[in-house]
């Protein structure tokens, strides 16, 4: 059953934060330990639903794994894992498509249903990465029931992606880390997920040139070995509370160690006359104020957040933004340049008495005002959609309830607790 948050709005939130684990990066790092007979070691991993669906699919073929939830620790042993074949992958979630890789090359053959699904953000390509598999030497049958099957090793290729596919990029990489031969990918995708992974195959053994880029050349090599890693702090969870303190007009200090990857993100922020203060172990930012967007030098034109592909502004960081700029003096133009609809949840804005104009499935228009409302609003299966539709709600004096919410959890297993921390009045309840 899924819970609503229910906020009282209206007070500044201020305090400290310590961020989980970063999502985007645990889940791949995960599946690259298939890749390995050695013991490999996860930390700072949030105890989230995805993270717990591969645990317990590992379980059942075998694995040998220890989860140690209090002190954010996994161990992870595949040696000895015999299987013939894998029929069943985890299901509901995105992350179950690169499995298929690293499965493959323990196994050789998978015939499995279709069930990679995560947030509901427009078409969720799988065809990317059937074809990475095909140029690897895998024979691919795709019916009712879906076979792969892989005779030996990996053949190494080289292949230009359509567009710079995150999950397609990762599942590139540990297939070439075990191919024969030299693989080049253009058009790679280069996130901080990314290069985490791409480190993690590093430190196993792997040969890859290009991290942090858009081609990566992966040397293949015999075997892998083990790792003992840190997760990477979640720099979405990161700019999200760093925007929650500056909305509310509190402060808030965010504990981290990943500056190298907030320019872009410091200065969106920067649009809204918000200042981010870097501090001796993570940033800071104090709320000065009503917020007031800035506007550009050009004559006629709108200030804009574009959301792309890294190094772009990150997309997933769009709908707290929108926020942002719901309450704010001034007019802002968001541009999200990957998925298609990802502003349908307009209308569940608009109950709040937010003014927006959606110019097309890409583009919408905010235009800030002071004068919101409380209301109770359904939000979609999009994570960041719901911490924006709280955010709002949390601005404004009164009771506001966002149905649905329960997929927060899916990236972030201490959102509700971090909120009551920094003074937030917000509790789990069950739907009304």
């Amino acid at each position: 059953m899924s819970e609503s948050l229910l906020v009282r709005g209206g007070k500044a939130l201020s305090g400290n934060i310590v961020p989980s684990g970063n999502k985007n990066s645990v889940l791949p790092i995960l599946c690259a330990t298939l890749l390995t007979d050695e013991p490999c070691t996860l930390r700072n991993v949030p105890d989230i639903t995805d993270v717990a669906k591969i645990v317990t699919f590992f379980e059942g073929i075998g694995s040998k794994v220890a989860w140690d939830r209090d002190d954010l620790r996994i161990e992870i042993c595949h040696a000895g894992v015999q299987l013939d074949s894998v029929d069943s992958l985890p299901p509901g979630m995105r992350s179950s498509v690169m499995l298929f890789g690293p499965l493959l090359a323990r196994v050789g053959r998978l015939n499995v249903t279709d069930d990679a699904t995560g947030c509901s953000l427009g078409a969720r390509e799988v065809d990317p990465h059937l074809d990475v598999l095909e140029g690897f030497g895998t024979a691919i049958e795709w019916s009712e029931r879906r076979e792969l099957v892989l005779s030996g090793r990996f053949r190494a290729q080289d292949r230009w992606l359509d567009y710079a596919s995150v999950t397609t990029s990762e599942h590139f990489a540990m297939c070439a880390a075990l191919a024969s031969g030299t693989s080049t990918l253009v058009n790679a995708a280069s996130e901080p997920h990314v290069q985490d992974l791409c480190q993690i195959l590093v430190s196993m053994g792997a040969e890859i040139a290009g991290i942090g880029t858009s081609v990566l050349t992966v040397a293949g090599v015999e075997t892998l070995g083990g790792f003992d890693t840190r997760i990477s702090d979640d720099h979405h969870e990161i700019f999200t509370f760093l925007a929650i303190g500056a909305m509310t007009g509190g402060a808030v200090s965010v504990e981290h160690s990943i500056g190298r990857h907030f320019p872009l993100m410091d200065r969106t922020l920067e649009k809204f006359g918000i200042e981010v203060e870097p501090t001796t172990n993570g940033s800071r930012v104090a709320g000065n104020g009503e917020l007031r967007i800035e506007r550009p030098r050009t004559e006629n034109l709108i200030t804009k957040v574009e959301g792309a592909p890294w190094p772009y502004f990150p997309v997933d960081l769009i709908p707290p933004v929108v926020a942002l700029a719901t309450v704010a003096d001034g007019d802002m133009l968001f541009w999200n340049k990957v998925y298609e609809g990802a502003f349908g949840w307009v209308p569940e804005l608009m109950k709040f008495g937010a003014q927006v104009t959606v110019c097309d499935p890409h583009r919408i228009i905010v235009f800030g005002r002071d004068d919101l409302r409380p209301a109770t609003v359904d939000a979609p299966y999009i994570i960041r959609v719901i911490i924006s539709l709280f955010m709002v709600g949390a601005t404004i004096e009164g009771e506001s309830i966002i149905r649905n919410a329960s997929p927060v959890r899916r990236a972030h297993p201490n959102f509700v607790e971090n909120l009551r921390s920094l003074g937030a009045d917000v509790e789990w309840v069950d739907e009304r």
